[in-house]
């Protein structure tokens, strides 16, 4: 029988460890060697001081050499192995400070030239800048957030036993019918789109129909994958390369056990950020208490608010004489941002479930409800990002999906293998999907996605 899993140090690899393990696993007196890149340097007559960072730590580690002649050379930007005495630090920006013995330059940088001078950047420089960026402040946070983030996720549904299942980013199918999908093409053959793999081939848009093979054998999955979207759209709200976290459950056959898992689902991995990265939350929520009040609403265990699409479209209709709408609420259209903005910001001012849409506006294999106009779906709205996940019901009768298909005019047996799966053993079973960095966004109150996500590809840009 195998082991439990036991943690190995950095110093055991070889490893030099991080600022962050220093400052937890160390008290004042320790010898410690650490190794990372200077955020700022001051020099004086008779001592000097550097800011080092290694990414570990939302706040850097502050260097003191009583001799300044030991900070020769060092400038904004170059990275650094300094060994040293842990002290404890008088100051209020931290409680440690490293009393430095030795300072040896690894990688030197311009101090003219280095374009992260310890000031105040914009997001949009940084962009300009993303082979730079994640060197500052703001989306090393962001980086740590993600990281874990999707530990917490990874957590919340192993401790309720989904496995994780790899779906493929190449696929013949278009999972949400939108059309909107990146083609596979193989240059320098006759038929580009079609020679090497015989059909037409895309990038995936989402793992839904992949993972539902899967909850056919194993009850209870999951994903966290890349999806690609060929949505032309410069909004800060919409990346062409983005991660989805999708979940499938077989042998569910109620709406309200599907919310409740969406619902735990957040809480649990918002609740995990707060306990593991509370520095990182408090960092975006220092100037935004509307934020700081989003993320004690997510972790209490009072239940998200839910309504129905058609009471959403009420109380939008109401406040529309005072909100007025660019896009005015009517029944069996779809709802614009303004609205899940209103609704998840002034209306309800926290997460709010909205559920049974009208079924000529959702996919193909949502289940039909008993009143034959709606489906039995739900959006969560948030403030900032307005819809955070998407999910229902799924069609399990093989003739009401065979009609579906049909009807959506997808190139006639694509999608056989996808019915099948109501031929041999089929189960009434539901999922839904998460969009990643609209989850960071939400915690982080941040406007455009395009800072979220490491490399953010969208229309006309993608670069490194």
């Amino acid at each position: 029988m195998l082991g439990g899993l036991r943690r190995v140090s950095s110093h055991s690899l070889g490893l030099v460890p991080t600022l962050r393990r220093v400052m937890l696993d160390n008290a004042a007196g320790t010898d410690i060697k650490i190794a990372g890149w200077v955020r700022s340097v001051r020099v004086q007559k008779r001592i000097a001081f550097a800011e080092i960072s290694d990414g570990s730590t939302l706040k850097g580690v502050q260097v003191i050499m009583e001799d300044p002649l030991m900070a020769k050379g060092l400038t904004t930007g170059c990275s650094v192995e300094i060994s040293g005495t842990l002290s404890d630090s008088p100051g209020r920006e931290q409680n440690k400070e490293i009393q430095a013995n030795s300072v040896k330059i690894i990688g030197e940088a311009d101090a003219e030239t280095y374009p992260l001078q310890k000031k105040r950047h914009t997001l949009e420089f940084l962009r300009e800048i993303g082979h730079l960026r994640p060197r500052s402040q703001t989306i090393g946070a962001v980086t740590r957030l993600r990281d874990y983030a999707e530990m917490g996720l990874h957590k919340f549904f192993h401790d309720n036993e989904f496995v994780r299942i790899h779906t493929p980013a190449l696929t013949a199918n278009d999972c949400e019918g939108g059309g909107e999908t990146f083609n596979v093409v193989t240059l320098g053959t006759e038929h580009p789109e079609s020679d090497f793999f015989g059909k037409r081939v895309n990038l995936t848009v989402s793992g839904q129909l992949h993972l539902e093979v899967f909850a056919g054998a194993f009850k209870r999955v999951y994903t966290l994958n890349p999806a690609f979207r060929a949505e032309p759209s410069q909004t800060g709200r919409h990346l062409s390369e983005f991660w989805m976290l999708e979940a499938e459950c077989a042998f569910v056959d109620s709406l309200s056990t599907l919310v409740g898992v969406e619902e735990e689902m957040v809480r649990s991995t918002t609740q995990f950020l707060v306990d593991n990265a509370g520095a990182e939350l408090d960092f975006f929520a220092r100037d935004n208490e509307r934020l700081a009040q989003l993320v004690r609403r997510l972790t209490d265990q009072k239940p998200y608010a839910r309504i129905t699409y058609t009471e959403a479209i009420d109380i939008l209709q109401r406040a529309d004489a005072v909100a007025n709408f660019v896009f005015k609420p009517r029944w069996g259209q779809g709802l614009q941002s303004e609205h899940e903005r209103y609704l998840a910001t002034l209306h309800f001012e926290g997460p709010v479930f909205v559920t049974d849409y009208p079924a000529a506006i959702k996919p193909f294999y949502m289940l039909p409800n008993p009143d034959g106009r709606t489906v039995a779906c739900m959006d969560l709205l948030v403030p900032g990002p307005c819809e955070l996940l998407g999910g229902s019901l799924r069609e399990h009768d093989y003739s009401r999906l065979k009609r579906a298909i049909e009807a959506q005019g997808f190139e006639e047996g694509s999608l056989d293998w996808y019915l099948n799966l109501r031929k041999y053993g089929t189960t009434p079973h539901a999922g839904f999907g998460m969009g990643f960095e609209r989850f960071i966004q939400m915690l982080t109150g941040l406007d455009s996605v395009r800072d979220i996500i490491p490399f953010p590809r969208h229309t006309g840009r993608c670069q490194y």
